[in-house]
C-alpha cells in the first residue's frame, strides 16, 4: 500500500532534508516515527529536498508499507512520535502509480525579507535580512526576465548534481508588507540553491547595486561566478507541490507564509 503525507517543519533544526550520518536531518525523523507506527522500516520519498535551514509548509512524500492503518492514525501516530520542530498536518493511501517526486506538475518557494535597519529578534532564524531600504518594484521588475523555460548556470551552485541547468519558472513576484519584503517563485523543478542564488541577486537590483536589465543579461551570461551571493537559507520556505487531480493531493503550495 502507498500512503502520502504533508510534512511542515522548522529547518533550523536540521541540516537539510535528506538523510545524513554526521547530523540529524528531517527525513530520519519523519522515518523514524512512521517506522514506530507501522512495526517495520518505513523509507520516504519527497517532492522536494530542502537544504540546511530551509523551512518547508507541506513536504508532500510517499511511502510504501504492508501495514494498514487508518489515514488519522499515521498522522496522530507519527507526530507523536516526532520532536516539535516537525509535524505531520495531512495524509491518505494514494494510487500506487503516485509519485511524490516524479508526479509533481511544480513546485513553489517563498523567501521572506526582513528590510529594516534592526535586525530580528523574534523571528531570528525565520528570515532574511537586509538593513538596506529595498527597492521591491526593482526587484520585481527585474525577475520577470527570468519567466520561461531557460539555462539557470548563472543561478546553480557550484556542486549541483543535476544533470542539466535548464528549468522553467511559470511565475516569480517581490512584494513588500510593511517592513517584510517577500519574493514567491513557482517552477516545475528547481537547481540547487537555485532560489537563493536569485534572491541574492535581486537584492543587489533593490539596493541599487546593478540596473533591473543586470538579471535577464546574467541569465545569458550562464556564469555563476557573475552573480549575486547566495542568500541565507533563513529565510527560504518550500510552499510545497502540486499535483493532477486525479491524485487528490491538496495544493498546500498555495498557503503562504506571512510575518
Amino acid at each position: 500500500m502507498r500512503y502520502a503525507l504533508a510534512v511542515e517543519y522548522d529547518g533550523a533544526a536540521f541540516c537539510g532534508w535528506q538523510f545524513q550520518k554526521h547530523c540529524v536531518s528531517v527525513q530520519e525523523v519523519v522515518e523514524r516515527a512512521l517506522s514506530i507506527v507501522a512495526d517495520e522500516p518505513v523509507q520516504v520519498v519527497c517532492s522536494g529536498r530542502t537544504d540546511a535551514g530551509v523551512h518547508a509548509r507541506a513536504q508532500v512524500v510517499h511511502f510504501d508499507c504492508s501495514a494498514e492503518r487508518p489515514d488519522r492514525a499515521w498522522l496522530m501516530g507519527a507526530n507523536a512520535n516526532m520532536q516539535g520542530r516537525v509535524a505531520i498536518h495531512w495524509g491518505q493511501r494514494v494510487a500506487d502509480d503516485f509519485h511524490a517526486r516524479y508526479s509533481a506538475c511544480g513546485r513553489r518557494y517563498r523567501y521572506v525579507i526582513l528590510n529594516r535597519v534592526a535586525r530580528p529578534g523574534l523571528a531570528r532564524g525565520q528570515v532574511g535580512w537586509v538593513y538596506p531600504r529595498l527597492d521591491h518594484e526593482a526587484m520585481h521588475a527585474a525577475a520577470q526576465a527570468l519567466v520561461g523555460e531557460f539555462d539557470f548556470t548563472s543561478f546553480r551552485a557550484a556542486g549541483c548534481q543535476a544533470r542539466h541547468a535548464v528549468r522553467e519558472i511559470f511565475a516569480i513576484r517581490v512584494s513588500r508588507e510593511g517592513d517584510y519584503v517577500y519574493v514567491d517563485i513557482a517552477a516545475n523543478a528547481f537547481l540547487h540553491n537555485m532560489v537563493r542564488i536569485i534572491v541574492g541577486s535581486l537584492i543587489r537590483v533593490g539596493k541599487g547595486e546593478a540596473p533591473v536589465s543586470w538579471i535577464g543579461e546574467l541569465l545569458q551570461l550562464r556564469d555563476r561566478t557573475a552573480g549575486g551571493v547566495t542568500a541565507v537559507p533563513d529565510g527560504l520556505y518550500f510552499l510545497g507541490a502540486w499535483y493532477p487531480e486525479r491524485f487528490g493531493i491538496p495544493d498546500f503550495s498555495q498557503a503562504v507564509t506571512t510575518f
